[in-house]
């Protein structure tokens, strides 16, 4: 039974598309909790960008990581910060483009992304 709710709110995707930019737990929640029962192409864009943006600071941290090991320098550690900074910077473009319900692609992955995850 459908109830009047002065609450409920029609949902064009931008929701899904902000949180999934909140780190990867919000990537995942995003994808489950909203994505699978409202898809639309706003929300499809922006996973398929945050997606690929979480997992490559994944693998950037592993990397620069290993890197310290093995050639343990002070560099490797100001590397680090760069590109978490760069990181934020990338999470605050996508956020701000979500808002705005545009499909704005970021720098650098926006557009290996959509060829990437074709199926979310």
């Amino acid at each position: 039974m459908e109830t009047n709710s002065p609450f409920k709110v029609a949902d064009s995707g931008k929701n899904a598309a902000i949180v999934s930019y909140i780190f990867l737990i919000g990537w995942l929640i995003s994808y489950f909790a909203m994505y699978k029962d409202n898809r639309t192409s706003l929300s499809s864009y922006h996973l398929r960008q945050s997606l690929l943006l979480h997992l490559g600071i994944i693998v950037l941290n592993v990397a620069v990581t290993i890197l310290a090991i093995i050639i343990p320098t002070a560099l490797f550690g100001y590397l680090s910060y760069v590109v978490y900074i760069a990181y934020i910077v990338f999470i605050i473009l996508g956020v701000v483009s979500a808002n705005n319900g545009e499909q704005k692609a970021l720098p650098l992955i926006g557009d290996k992304a959509q060829s990437l995850f074709p199926s979310i």
